[in-house]
Order: structure tokens, then sequence, then C-alpha cells
């Protein structure tokens, strides 16, 4: 079956080029994971940042429109 060469040369495998491979894949998804974390993260952020932004520019245009709707109203009061 398998004799002792055979096993020798498996466990160098494991442990040279398996072992440090299945580290390596470790580490990278462990980065990709906190990653992941972080993008989720910004992500919430911009899209409160954009909700603030959005509001504030819906209230600029309603206090214009005000602005307007008064100043008409004084155009109309002085050309009469």
């Amino acid at each position: 079956m398998i004799d002792d060469q055979t096993f020798k040369v498996l466990s160098v495998v494991m442990q040279w080029i398996i072992a440090p491979v299945a580290a390596f894949v470790w580490v990278l998804y462990q980065r990709q994971q906190n990653h992941t974390t972080d993008i989720a993260v910004l992500k919430a952020r911009v899209d409160a940042a954009k909700a603030a932004h959005d509001r504030e520019i819906k209230e600029i245009r309603e206090t214009t429109r005000a602005i307007m709707e008064k100043l008409n109203s004084i155009e109309e009061a002085l050309r009469k």
C-alpha cells in the first residue's frame, strides 16, 4: 500500500506547502472580512450624509420659493 517513504513525502508536503498556503488563505479571508465591515460602515455614513444633504437642499428650495413669493407680493403691492 503506502510505504514509509510516501508518508515522509506527504508530511513534508503538508508542512511546507499545504499548511503555509492554508494559513495565507485564512489571513486573506480575515482581511476581507474586515474590509467588508469597513465598507458597510462607510456606505452607511455616505447614506446618512446624502440624506442630510437632500433634506438641506429641500429646505433651501422651500425657503427660496417662500422668499420669491414674498418678493412677488411686495412687487405687486408697489405696482398698485
